[in-house]
């Protein structure tokens, strides 16, 4: 028969057995150190996170987890400690063994004898990196919508000056204003579902000539270009005014229309260029038949002014009996995400 001493010996072992097995399986890494901050313990998850075995660790200073400039910390920390305190959870930097740092979050709980003497501390660290670069992440995007949403509001205002310029009458204004914002919507659409990263040239065409159909008589020609958000949000302008005048005038307004657009990267002295050709062919004699406008309107400004200065280039527009060519030339930094000319102003 079982002494009490012996039942209570077995429990002592079953819980520290337990406890044992908890830590060995925990993600976090859970340190132990005595007074003069020596390790005494090393999880699996410690060495994961630290780089160190646990031959390695055991018996050497927990100051080689601190930088230089942080080991202020470990002072104040044991102090406290002694002090029977429990150090609730807080962010901090340390040291792995290759030498990189990583963002912890710690807890720091003392430990006790039987006597209820303290004698060292446990550690709980827990990696942090994944929440902090998504906190970054969050910064950045939120900086980068706050930017673009002050555009957007500058466009807008400019769109709604130069509109009612040229409107004839109020139901007209608010027509053509609405269309131009649905547009710009558009192109912030694509951004969103990019997190601001851009959108292709091809797909950003194809969403801005979606809304006047007739997609079997339009072709699109060039190599993959990841559009920087400043390019898609004045390139979406142009393009909707190009689809609104040949809905209305142009090759998409009858039946025998189509409208092709091309682009290429191409070499120059001051580096490469991207080149777009948007060219529409119509029969000149249904233009004849057609009431076509007699004055320069907002969509030109936009085409010969607005997007090629935008983008630090140039722009030409012909039009003739029959034919509408838009002309862009940019340097190649200013529109492709991938260029090694790309700075894009966050």
């Amino acid at each position: 028969m079982a002494t009490v001493d012996e039942t209570n010996q077995s429990d002592d072992q079953y819980v520290a057995e337990r406890f044992a097995a908890i830590v060995e399986s925990s993600f976090d890494a859970i340190i132990s150190k005595d007074l003069n901050s020596i390790i005494t313990s090393w999880n699996p998850a410690a060495e994961q996170l630290f780089g160190y075995t646990v031959e390695e660790a055991t018996g050497r200073s927990i100051l080689m987890l601190i930088p230089d400039h942080l080991r202020a910390e470990e002072t104040d920390i044991i102090q406290r400690i002694k002090r029977g305190e429990r150090i609730q959870s807080y962010e901090t930097t340390r040291r792995r063994k290759d030498g990189s740092l990583v963002p912890v979050s710690l807890t720091v709980s003392p430990i006790r004898d039987r006597n209820g003497s303290i004698v060292g501390a446990s550690k709980i660290a827990r990696d942090v990196s994944a929440a902090k670069e998504s906190e970054r992440r969050i910064k950045l995007l939120m900086r980068e919508v706050n930017h673009r949403v002050k555009n957007q509001f500058a466009v807008i205002l400019s769109m709604i000056r130069e509109t009612v310029k040229r409107a004839a009458d109020p139901e007209k204004f608010e027509e053509q204003v609405r269309e131009r914002i649905m547009a710009l919507s558009r192109s912030h659409d694509l951004l969103v579902s990019s997190e601001w990263s851009g959108a292709d040239v091809a797909q950003l065409i194809r969403e801005h000539l979606r809304p006047f159909g007739h997609e079997d008589r339009i072709s699109l020609a060039g190599p993959p270009v990841q559009l920087k958000p400043n390019a898609v949000q004045h390139l979406g302008m142009a393009f909707h005014e190009l689809g609104t005048n040949s809905s209305k005038y142009g090759a998409l307004s009858g039946d025998a229309g189509s409208i092709a657009v091309e682009w290429r990267i191409g070499d120059a002295p001051a580096g490469q260029t991207f080149e777009l050709n948007w060219i529409e062919r119509s029969l000149p004699d249904e233009d004849e038949r057609r009431d076509l406008p007699t004055r320069r309107g907002f969509g030109s400004v936009v085409l010969q002014r607005v997007a090629p200065q935008s983008l630090s280039g140039t722009a030409e527009l012909v039009r003739e009996p029959g034919h509408i060519r838009w002309t862009l030339r940019v340097p190649l930094g200013t529109v492709a995400v991938d260029s090694p000319d790309s700075n894009e102003d966050l």
